[in-house]
């Protein structure tokens, strides 16, 4: 080879390595770039949850529903209707029922609460001896609502009910506007149950003046109440006083509709039904069916389906860690002013039964109106 040969070759190589060695240059650092870019977005993805439904799982909120009984047929409804709603939030609801036993309720908390729920509502048996759940919870960080029924001698972080002292009144103000005079016996609820008491305060509220008029006299004095607001007491209850004033009684402010369906059985056995004006309250089929008749007056609606809505919406919010917007009072229970949603009741007879009861979808008419 001569040397214009290598001095050509030279160059030619040369120029191949000038030319070749920026490209490569440039192709590794394109490589690493897209490298970069790769492991970005590799590391952004393990930043973002890869299985949404495991994270929802295990967020998934747990509520305890703890009801003092599921005898009284408005309960199924608060019981379906809140955990429907509960449902529809995304939360699960373990429901246990205490059979109007408040021992056997605290063993059922205590249960709930092993079992890891987030929040309790609770519908008391006692609402005395429910203070046990509220603090058997509060030491385990969980907090509790009480449902339609005040507990006492504790620090529930909400309850949410009707008025139930205006409820009492309604009663008595309808009875007393149809009757204003005459003898009028007063039956409370379960002695055991704050509701009887603010019932009957509502009651005294209303036939205070007529009572000082002497427009009216209270028959039976002595406090008349329905233990476990059971009929059958109701019942043997109404026959002694209508045995001890001769049958002579003008209107029975019975405060609820199972207590009213007792008051009604005595007063039949005396063929005195729909003669004597007897209240009642929660709309139950039966007491709507009575009224349909004649038999029974009037009752006070409580719409079940708000009350279980606003609970299901709370125990969510509370479980959350959340405000309950919606708690604009609070109830003192003797202990602690407790926050509070309370809501409005309605009274019903005859002349508004089909609007409130059958058009509002709570009842329908086939089950209202039975044939003769």
């Amino acid at each position: 080879m001569n040397f214009s040969n290598f001095e050509s070759l030279f160059r030619n190589k040369y120029i191949s390595v000038y030319i070749m060695f920026p490209l490569f240059i440039a192709g590794l650092c394109f490589t690493m770039i897209l490298l970069g870019c790769s492991d970005t977005s590799n590391k952004n993805k393990s930043d973002v949850p890869q299985d949404e439904s495991v994270n929802s799982t295990k967020q998934k909120i747990k509520i305890g529903l703890s009801m003092a009984s599921l005898r009284v047929e408005r309960w199924h409804k608060d019981r379906d209707i809140f955990i429907r709603e509960a449902e529809k939030l995304g939360a699960e609801v373990i429901v246990q029922s205490a059979d109007e036993d408040a021992v056997k309720q605290n063993e059922q908390a205590e249960n709930l609460i092993t079992q890891g729920v987030d929040i309790l509502v609770v519908i008391p048996e006692n609402s005395v001896a429910s203070s046990r759940i509220v603090k058997s919870a509060h030491a385990e960080g969980i907090k509790v609502i009480a449902y339609d029924r005040l507990i006492k001698e504790s620090e529930p972080d909400l309850y949410i009910s009707f008025d139930n002292e205006q409820v009492g009144y309604l009663q008595a103000e309808y009875l007393l506007r149809h009757q204003p005079k005459g003898n009028y016996f007063l039956l409370g609820g379960d002695p055991g149950d704050n509701n009887a008491h603010l019932l009957r305060k509502g009651q005294l509220r209303a036939l205070k003046s007529a009572i000082e008029a002497n427009d009216i006299k209270l028959v039976a004095e002595a406090n008349q109440w329905a233990v476990g607001w059971d009929p059958n007491d109701a019942l043997n209850k109404t026959e002694q006083v209508l045995t001890q004033t001769d049958n002579k009684i003008d209107a029975v402010v019975a405060s609820n509709d199972g207590t009213a369906g007792g008051v009604i059985q005595a007063l039949e056995g005396q063929n005195l039904a729909g003669e004597v004006l007897v209240s009642g309250q929660d709309a139950d089929i039966e007491a709507c069916q009575r009224i349909a008749k004649g038999t029974q007056t009037m009752t006070v609606y409580k719409p079940i389906d708000l009350i279980a809505t606003e609970a299901a919406h709370a125990a969510v919010a509370l479980a959350k860690g959340e405000k309950v917007s919606k708690a604009t009072q609070t109830i003192n229970n003797g202990k602690f002013d407790v926050p509070a949603i309370i809501l409005t009741p309605i009274q019903v007879d005859k002349n508004n039964l089909d609007e409130i009861i059958i058009e509002g979808g709570f009842h329908t008419r086939e089950k209202v109106y039975l044939p003769e």
